[in-house]
């Protein structure tokens, strides 16, 4: 079963980071990467995303079609990265995650179509 894993912090977490400090994120994005196929789990994709000031939100109602610079929501955690996995079931993914660094992680199943 696929499931993506969305990963919410607030920017300034990485901003204010010490090299030392980034390099401890990234051996525990390491870990996770690693653990997912001891686990017999397939890391399917994984991407950081630039900051939340990049993006652009594009809404559309009907035939009007509204693009706007920015996020859609203000919320003091950003979307910063996700992951696609595959793994057995939602458990053994929440097991995993575990040994990500401090987000706000929401994990949601890909839809089967």
């Amino acid at each position: 079963m696929r499931f993506v894993v969305l990963l919410y912090q607030e920017e300034s977490v990485w901003a204010e980071a010490s090299p030392q400090e980034q390099e401890r994120l990234y051996a525990e994005h390491d870990a996770f990467a690693a653990a997912v196929t001891d686990r017999g789990c397939s890391l399917l994709a994984g991407e950081a995303l630039t900051t939340v000031s990049t993006a652009t939100t594009v809404r559309r109602r009907g035939d009007r079609l509204s693009v706007t610079e920015g996020p859609f929501a203000e919320t003091t955690e950003q979307l910063g990265g996700f992951y696609l996995v595959d793994a057995p079931d939602l458990d053994v993914l929440t097991d995993l995650v575990r040994l990500l660094p401090e987000y706000t992680v929401e994990i949601r199943p890909v839809a089967e179509m």
